[in-house]
């Protein structure tokens, strides 16, 4: 006979004592300190709000209370695994982690992007589609968030529009959502993970595993969803739409069946057949998506070099303290070049900073309208280090300069 004494008990006892978080105490905050205002998103798992904390905007996302022992304990199991992964990852393109509370309740704290999810801008904008460079933009802000996270041996497991956020100006995307996130340290899971309409053949059992039987899967499951999601930013179309979950699943992993390639660029649909190939180890790597991107990008929009630029220094270069010019190379990329000067003897030293990966492949060679000498300068603390493709300029021999202009030629 059911008691809701004793289920109430029970739940008291998981919650005493059979279950002990283990997260970070740095990562810990005092619940008191923060506010909760409206509702923005909900799940079955959890409820997302905008909140404040140190009076900055936040995203609060408060764990759903549950009614069954075993329920509690997936859950703050999950919670915890949620918390410690996304703490670990430090990306421009993954939301960031302020911190967690487990009392009263189970909720974390990350940056609030205003920008809403990418599954309801694309719904906003039905039936047109997407220019197709701000398409490629925001595949390529996916792939750098993937390939970082793949770098540091963690599966996403769940990548699907309503997990990509934009951040206020909609010019950017950050990867969200790390519920189902697994570290690789075994690629043998015993569950499904991910939502149906973007999950990779491999995680859906075809046939009724055996008790104990293992299911084998890597990070290539990631990159099957993320060719759903780059089909949808091409597209603007629902996958498989007028299909019930189950059955997208079943026709993707039984009948191997994917998206119509109608009016997709045959470079990307090249791309995309590659990326949701039923053998996982025929998928490329995020990082070979993303040179193949950024190629494609290049390809049909030529990177635009600034014109030449000329700084006034107004005193004669011996008598000149350090002088740091930046200059932006790209218009379509936040790229900048740091040269440093020194007085009477210096050399120009090449330094690359960006909100964005690394990318030498297209590079613009810094040529000084003037000669200089050796010895070089040591590196300047405050800037990144220097790039190391392609080499720097080839350092010349000259004369001792007076003259109070530079100019910088690309």
């Amino acid at each position: 006979m059911y008691n809701a004494d004793d289920e109430e008990e029970e739940i008291n006892a998981v919650l005493r004592n059979d279950f002990v978080f283990n997260i970070d105490e740095s990562l810990l905050i005092d619940p008191r300190r923060v506010l909760v205002r409206r509702l923005i998103a909900e799940g079955s798992y959890s409820l997302v709000y905008e909140g404040e904390f140190e009076s900055k905007p936040v995203a609060v996302k408060i764990i759903q209370p549950m009614k069954t022992s075993a329920v509690i304990l997936e859950h703050k199991e999950k919670f915890q695994r949620e918390v410690v992964l996304q703490s670990r990852m430090k990306h421009v393109n993954v939301v960031k982690l302020i911190g967690a509370s487990v009392e009263p309740a189970m909720f974390l704290i990350t940056e609030l992007l205003r920008g809403d999810t990418l599954q309801k801008y694309l719904w906003s904008i039905r039936p047109k589609r997407l220019d197709l460079r701000l398409a490629i933009t925001f595949a390529l802000d996916i792939c750098r968030a993937m390939e970082y996270l793949h770098d540091n041996g963690i599966i996403h497991r769940d990548l699907k529009p309503s997990n990509l956020l934009l951040t206020d100006d909609r010019k950017q995307i950050k990867v969200a959502d790390f519920g189902l996130a697994r570290e690789e340290i075994m690629n043998e899971m015993t569950c499904e993970a991910g939502t149906y309409r973007w999950m990779a053949p491999e995680l859906f059992s075809k046939e009724a595993l055996r008790i104990g039987m293992k299911k084998h899967y890597d990070h290539k499951v990631d990159v099957y969803s993320f060719s759903i999601v780059l089909w949808e930013l091409l597209t603007n179309k629902a996958p498989f739409k007028g299909r019930d979950n189950i059955t997208v699943a079943y026709a993707a992993a039984a009948n191997n069946e994917r998206p119509s390639l109608e009016n997709v660029p045959e470079e990307l649909a090249t791309l995309l057949q590659s990326c949701w190939s039923e053998d996982p180890a025929l998928r490329p790597e995020f990082t070979e998506i993303t040179k193949y991107l950024t190629n494609f990008m290049h390809s049909l929009w030529p990177a635009e070099m600034t014109p030449p630029i000329v700084m006034e220094i107004g005193e004669d270069l011996e008598d000149s303290s350090h002088l740091l010019i930046r200059i932006t190379l790209w218009q379509d990329k936040e790229h900048v070049l740091a040269v440093i000067r020194a007085p009477i003897r210096f050399e120009f030293n090449i330094y690359y900073t960006t909100k964005k990966e690394p990318d030498p492949v297209t590079y613009g060679q810094l040529y000084p309208s003037f000669q200089h000498v050796s010895p070089p300068l040591s590196p300047n603390p405050n800037l990144s280090p220097p790039l190391t493709p392609p080499p720097p300029p080839p350092l010349l021999t000259g004369h001792r300069l007076t003259t109070s202009s530079l100019s910088f030629c690309f």
